[in-house]
């Protein structure tokens, strides 16, 4: 009986965060089909036919070079919080995630299996999930503020209210942190810990040297491949401005009240097209193509996705035909 009881939580912490991730997706979707009741089908219909092999092959090659410094940051960090993470298990584990977090709901479960899958190879689960946070977490950080600085730069005072949102946000959310702490001696205990594990992984100025470059270079294969979108639906703009709409429809495309990626990316790349003079209709165009490309060219994650599902099955069968005998 004494058994029984215990293994409830285990198996509703999975189930509550099933259900968060699909709370987070219906948001998502929701805001999807309120934008296509909006703008009708026409955008999206347009996206979808520019979508092209040259532009197909670009985003290949652009997510590749993102999806290996991404890994690279991974490792970086793993190492540093104790975790063996090989070069080849880190970029395969990564494609996976991101093939995940495209067709699943909720924009993070990927990361959630990739911290979990990792952790149990290396019988750390708690500390590989610290890992792929502080990753996930520095490359959101460093996305923030080259959007800041490059539309500092660029004048684009316009976009200004948007990146204004999501740094607001993020106040709001290191404000409860704070709160919860001061007012819990556990939430307490619970922050110090965390935090010493975030001095451990960025210890050093050489580990955050590499870790900003590794984000800069995956931010930009992100931007880069969002502008190749742009290109394919006939956008006619500067570069600058380009670069300014892209930044603006990657940073709401991290947004984790998603489906598969798509709503709130859809929503910001109509707003700034807008403000930028190019039309909703456009933005909404482009990021229908972005979110089509995104999707081809984290295919390879499927693979490995449908390999490691087979080594599993073999394991369990294996594993099975031990005990019978």
């Amino acid at each position: 009986m004494t058994a029984a009881v215990g293994a409830r939580p285990a198996r509703a912490a999975p189930s509550a965060a099933r259900l968060r991730a699909w709370g987070r997706g219906a948001v998502g979707a929701v805001i999807l089909v309120a934008i296509i009741l909006q703008a009708g089908a026409a955008p999206f219909v347009r996206g979808l036919a520019a979508v092209s092999v040259p532009s197909v092959v670009a985003a290949l090659l652009l997510t590749a070079a993102a999806t290996a410094a991404a890994a690279w940051r991974w490792r970086i960090l793993a190492g540093r919080l104790g975790l063996a993470l090989t070069w080849p298990q880190a970029v395969s584990a990564y494609y996976r995630s991101q093939f995940l977090n495209t067709v699943l709901p909720g924009g993070v479960v990927g990361d959630v299996h990739r911290a979990v899958s990792h952790g149990r190879s290396v019988s750390q689960v708690a500390q590989a999930s610290r890992a792929v946070v502080a990753e996930r977490t520095a490359g959101q950080v460093v996305q923030i503020g080259l959007a800041v600085m490059v539309l500092v730069a660029l004048g684009m005072s316009a976009y200004a209210p948007a990146v204004g949102i999501v740094l607001l946000a993020v106040v709001v959310a290191c404000a409860g942190v704070v709160v919860a702490a001061a007012v819990s001696t556990r939430a307490r205990d619970v922050v110090h810990r965390e935090l010493d594990a975030v001095r451990t992984a960025f210890g050093t100025v050489g580990t955050v040297a590499k870790v900003v470059v590794a984000s800069l270079v995956v931010v930009a294969g992100h931007v880069a491949t969002f502008v190749v979108a742009c290109l394919a639906v006939g956008v006619d703009a500067p570069p600058q401005r380009l670069a300014a709409v892209a930044l603006i429809a990657v940073l709401a495309a991290s947004i984790p009240f998603n489906i598969g990626g798509w709503g709130p990316r859809e929503g910001a790349a109509a707003w700034a097209f807008t403000s930028a003079g190019l039309g909703a209709a456009t933005g909404l165009a482009a990021s229908t193509a972005f979110g089509v490309l995104a999707m081809i060219a984290v295919a390879p994650g499927a693979a490995v996705a449908a390999a490691s599902a087979f080594h599993r099955r073999r394991a369990t069968r294996a594993a099975a035909v031990e005990e019978s005998s």
